[in-house]
């Protein structure tokens, strides 16, 4: 359940860099889910890991762009 939470938002994630949207994320999020659970519990701490140094640069981009 963990592992298919995290591949779903790492493939999220790798949508917005694209920028471009459809089917590429999902995709790759279902590769993720595969290549996680192969990789048994370091699978998920390093997906986690992936998932939460997007969170905390996103967040500290907020704080430091001006408002306009």
């Amino acid at each position: 359940m963990i592992g298919k939470l995290i591949g779903a938002l790492v493939g999220r994630e790798i949508d917005r860099r694209d920028g471009e949207g459809g089917v590429k994320g999902a995709v790759l999020g279902a590769v993720a889910v595969g290549a996680l659970r192969r990789l048994g519990p370091l699978g998920l701490v390093l997906g986690g890991g992936y998932l939460a140094k997007k969170a905390y640069d996103r967040r500290r981009d907020g704080r430091t762009r001006p408002a306009v």
